[in-house]
């Protein structure tokens, strides 16, 4: 299988290292995989900010570039779930039948039932508390929304697990949101601020030193919150730890 990982725009101008990290981590586990030079963002801040139409190109032009590959796999569950949700219906309107969308997936649903790896060249030893993103809960289903009726699972938990040396742990509000949400952040500045800071505090009570996710815009967003009020934990980003060498 050819696999194509697709690195969205925040992450590689901002986070370098998660895409550098996604590319070694499969290419340790085997993986066939090729990142396409000539990408660029997938459209999501256009359509979030209500100007769906100006990201029907961006769309065009994804599914085009990435027709070639069996799979696409990015760091990012919430341009994931975009592609994955909001690709088809934007290209509907131009007569267009979107390839993308069945075959794309969070790098971490990727690993976990795709590759099925029973083990990790990776060590961590540090204490973790995982954020579980609203889009890698409620569109992806990375792990078990707690408001419905079913037994809990957490593909993030299940690879940490595997990775030398590390204690995990998820806070007590298990998948309550961290206020980031994209445009909601601008639109609703105040609020925003109040729910990553009560989600950071929810994290910092489990004793972790680090908290982890698959999103890099949820972990950005509670970055800003440890900056400015000095708090004793920090980000990671889940790739990189698996990609870690013991």
């Amino acid at each position: 299988m050819k696999v194509g990982l697709f690195i969205p725009c925040y992450i590689n101008a901002i986070y370098p290292n998660v895409g550098v990290a996604s590319y070694k981590l499969l290419k340790s586990l085997g993986v066939d995989v090729d990142y396409p030079l000539d990408q660029t963002c997938c459209g999501q801040p256009m359509a979030n900010a209500g100007f769906e139409d100006e990201s029907m190109k961006l769309a065009l032009r994804f599914d085009d570039l990435f027709q070639q590959y069996d799979y696409i796999v990015g760091p990012s569950a919430s341009c994931v779930a975009f592609v994955k949700e909001n690709h088809p219906g934007i290209l509907e309107k131009e007569g267009h039948v979107c390839q993308s969308a069945g075959k794309i997936y969070d790098l971490c649903d990727f690993i976990h039932d795709v590759i099925k790896p029973t083990k990790l060249p990776a060590r961590f030893p540090h204490k973790v508390s995982i954020h579980n993103s609203c889009h890698g809960v409620r569109e992806l289903f990375n792990s078990a929304p707690s408001e419905l009726n079913i037994p809990y699972y957490n593909k993030l938990r299940d690879l940490l697990n595997l990775v030398e040396g590390i204690e995990v742990f998820e806070p007590s509000h298990i998948d309550e949101c961290c206020g980031f949400g994209g445009m909601f952040a601008v639109e609703e500045q105040a609020v925003s601020v109040c729910m990553g800071r009560d989600k950071v505090k929810d994290h910092m009570a489990t004793g972790a030193e680090y908290i982890v996710g698959a999103d890099s815009s949820c972990l950005m967003h509670m970055q800003g919150v440890i900056k400015r009020e000095h708090l004793p934990i920090q980000i990671i980003h889940i790739v990189e730890i698996l990609a870690s060498q013991s």
